[in-house]
């Protein structure tokens, strides 16, 4: 079970182990918003209920940029597992400029891509194909995508993500 990580302003920190977060709390650096009631922790001695959310008593500061790593389950997920040529289900990733040609791994060269428009557009740019995507590639933005583990999250995050989107 994990824990989603508030910082004393409300915004997600990150996603930590309920031991963590029992910690957290035990040592009074933080306070339980949400607990999971179905799955209590149980000591010797008593019963805890395990924390869902929790926020830090004690605002920390973070560097300003957050950029998040380019990875092939982030173009899926970033692009709904969608096509960005067809709109098909999307299995696989494609270079916009292919890398034969200079096209860089990143967010914005990087595009989801079914199977068979892969493998039709091979080696050539869209424009040569005479295709256009149907949005345009950019780095993820979000709360989702700057806390590491937020995507499988818990229904009870979901408010707290949205807050600081």
């Amino acid at each position: 079970m994990r824990t989603l990580i508030l910082n004393a302003g409300y915004e997600p920190l990150g996603i930590v182990s309920f031991r963590r977060a029992l910690v957290l709390v035990m040592n009074n650096k933080a306070t339980v918003l949400e607990v999971d009631t179905d799955h209590p922790v149980w000591t010797s001695e008593s019963e805890f209920a395990r924390p869902l959310v929790i926020v830090l008593g004690t605002y920390v500061r973070l560097p300003r940029v957050r950029r998040v790593p380019v990875s092939r389950r982030g173009v899926l997920r970033r692009d709904d597992f969608r096509c960005a040529y067809c709109g098909a289900n999307a299995n696989t990733i494609d270079h916009v400029i292919p890398r034969s040609r200079g096209g860089a791994g990143s967010w914005e060269n990087l595009v989801a891509c079914c199977m068979r428009c892969n493998n039709i557009k091979a080696d050539r740019t869209p424009r040569e194909m005479g295709w256009s995507l149907n949005r345009a590639p950019r780095p993820p933005r979000g709360p989702s995508w700057s806390v590491r583990g937020a995507d499988r999250g818990v229904p009870s995050w979901e408010p707290y993500l949205e807050q600081a989107a």
